[in-house]
């Protein structure tokens, strides 16, 4: 959620800033655009108003002075002009020493530098007839103030532009923050389905996402009626397939196959062998795995009944410990947990002599689970043989062999590691890391 967050975040700021660098660059080009077009309309009518001040005299075309502005008088005021006619020129006083150039086409033209403090000056050349001859008339203003005003404007525009895009960004993280509240509480809610901690997702959400929380309640809901009626088929299939492998084996032993010793062996054995298979299989088929959320095994609820239900089965005389942190849950489904934990137990009550040990433990990686005894234990160099690649686990060192087969199974089911090492005890101690399961 956090990196849509910032995608989001990225992709808002980048959109903002290219569209507000557009859009500054745009408005200051068209607001410059504008007061040239002002200032050009100024110079038009200075212009106008010098071929209006040209007047015949004695000596021919000549310019009534009275009629200038009192700017074109004084030295470098800021406002200029040039008359071109026949082969002379004549220029304004304000120019002082220095010569207004001529424009080579008829326009306006800006950023020409005069005088000993550099002004900026704004040019207009305009071509008149008067008096029957050609007239060439170029007004001058100074740009510098209005380009220093423009400066300054920029700048503020600048400050201000950044300090809305900021408050914009703010403003925008926050709605996105808040936008998005929904989708991260449904994430939350998905990881404490996977978790175990609930079995559904809240129904009170926005419209936009009512079809989809409806979806996934009704996934998970189809996901737990398949699965029970599963367990229940396969749990009715065991039931109806053990009773004739009952009577298959008993006929194996039967009287009439008596004179037929080596055919009875040969029937026990391999309806033995399709009996363990089954078993297996069926116990492998119905383990729930990460499929049901909602399932939470209690430690503090369930192991007690588990304890005392095996000291029941295998006399008083043994001591049965348990070292859980009180309040502990378990992610997993409880009746894979009874499957894996009471395996563990009834193996080592059946070879303890006088104590077993539960201990599970939460480490930063997930959990670890061990149970040991105080029995004979199984040699160092014979455990790797019992998980061997196509080893039946009952042909194994006897009696530890026969509940690890279904322990196997479910660790496997939920990628985590079984191991077999040596008692403090003196027996077996069969350790058992778990991964956490992520949400």
């Amino acid at each position: 959620m956090k990196s849509i967050q910032r995608r989001l975040s990225l992709g808002l700021i980048s959109v903002m800033v290219i569209v507000g660098l557009v859009l500054a660059q745009t408005s200051l080009w068209l607001f410059e655009m504008g007061l040239q077009r002002y200032l050009e309309s100024g110079l038009r009518n200075d212009s106008e108003n010098l071929l209006v001040a040209l007047v015949r005299g004695p000596n021919g075309v000549q310019l009534d002075e009275q009629r200038l502005s009192p700017a074109y008088q004084r030295p470098f005021s800021g406002h200029y002009f040039r008359i071109d006619f026949s082969d002379t020129h004549w220029r304004s006083r304000s120019l002082w020493d220095q010569e207004l150039p001529q424009l080579p086409h008829v326009g306006l033209k800006g950023n020409l530098q005069l005088g000993p403090e550099g002004q900026q000056l704004l040019v207009l050349r305009s071509d008149y007839k008067r008096f029957g001859q050609s007239i060439s008339i170029s007004v001058a203003q100074d740009y510098t103030p209005v380009r220093e005003s423009f400066r300054l404007m920029r700048q503020v525009g600048l400050v201000l532009g950044v300090a809305a895009l900021l408050m914009i960004l703010v403003l925008q993280r926050v709605t996105v923050r808040r936008a998005l509240r929904p989708l991260e509480t449904a994430r939350e809610q998905i990881a404490q389905l996977q978790q175990g901690q609930r079995s559904q997702l809240d129904t009170l959400v926005p419209v936009e996402l009512e079809p989809l929380v409806a979806q996934i309640n009704h996934l998970l809901a189809h996901t737990e009626d398949s699965l029970k009626r599963s367990r229940n088929a396969l749990g009715n299939l065991g039931h109806a397939l053990k009773t004739p492998l009952a009577v298959l084996l008993s006929a194996a032993s039967s009287e009439q196959l008596k004179d037929h010793p080596q055919l009875a062996k040969l029937l026990r054995e391999q309806l033995e062998q399709v009996q363990q298979r089954l078993n297996r299989e069926l116990n492998r088929a119905r383990l729930a795995g990460e499929t049901l959320p909602g399932a939470l095994f209690d430690c503090d609820g369930e192991l007690p009944g588990l304890l005392a239900t095996l000291n029941m089965i295998h006399g008083e005389h043994l001591a049965l410990s348990c070292h859980v942190r009180p309040g502990l849950q378990l992610p997993w489904d409880r009746e894979d947990l009874l499957e894996l934990l009471g395996n563990l137990l009834d193996n080592a009550c059946k070879w303890a002599d006088a104590e077993v040990v539960l201990r599970i433990d939460e480490v930063a990686d997930g959990f670890r689970l061990s149970v040991e005894d105080d029995g004979p234990g199984i040699p160092e160099n014979q455990r790797d043989q019992v998980f061997s690649r196509g080893t039946r686990l009952d042909e194994q060192t006897q009696g530890h062999g026969l509940g690890l087969g279904i322990v196997r199974d479910i660790v496997e089911v939920w990628g985590g590691v079984l191991q077999l090492q040596e008692s403090e005890l003196g027996g077996l101690k069969v350790v058992i890391e778990l991964p956490r399961r992520q949400g």
